[in-house]
């Protein structure tokens, strides 16, 4: 019996759909950050994003902790995208929630695959220590003035970023 082709699976992409708080906070960032150049304002899913310069992404996060009408003083996660083979670039995304205030929010900033280096924001959230030693680790994100560089994950002169889609992963038979 000869074999079907392949087909390739159908990914549903969700539109956006903000609440009411999501949009009062779209509105707000608008307002504070709309006029900035390379400065965007969306939507994905059920969140606000605010996309960013590499060098802008402290001071705009050091804004969304310390403005009171945003009150970011959670830092949820911070994880690393790889675009390389679509752009040639690694997208940083910071999962921002304020506990007062009960909204999040994503900001997300690119850097280059040749020159992957964004400023540190340990000191707006000591939390990001160890997450952007991770990134650091698993792409290759290099994170400046970062109080400890050293691996978090891998051992100490390991070659390559196994986060990275071109990372080779080795086969192995089944027995």
């Amino acid at each position: 019996m000869a074999r079907r082709a392949r087909r390739e699976p159908t990914i549903p992409v969700a539109p956006p759909a903000l609440d009411a708080k999501g949009e009062a906070l779209s509105a707000l960032l608008t307002e504070m950050f709309g006029g900035r150049a390379g400065v965007l304002i969306g939507a994905a899913v059920d969140e606000v994003t605010l996309t960013v310069g590499a060098e802008d992404v402290a001071k705009v996060c050091a804004e969304c902790k310390n403005d009171p009408r945003l009150d970011f003083d959670y830092l949820r996660c911070l994880c690393v995208v790889d675009y390389v083979e679509a752009s040639g670039e690694l997208e940083m995304n910071y999962h921002l929630y304020s506990l007062d205030r009960r909204h999040k929010m994503v900001v997300k900033a690119r850097v280059a695959e040749g020159e992957p280096v964004a400023p540190t924001v340990t000191g707006v959230w000591a939390g990001a220590n160890w997450y952007e030693r991770e990134c650091h680790d698993l792409f290759g994100v290099v994170f400046e003035g970062h109080p400890n560089p050293s691996p978090l994950l891998l051992y100490e002169g390991f070659e390559g970023f196994p986060g990275r889609k071109s990372f080779p992963f080795h086969d192995y038979d089944e027995w």
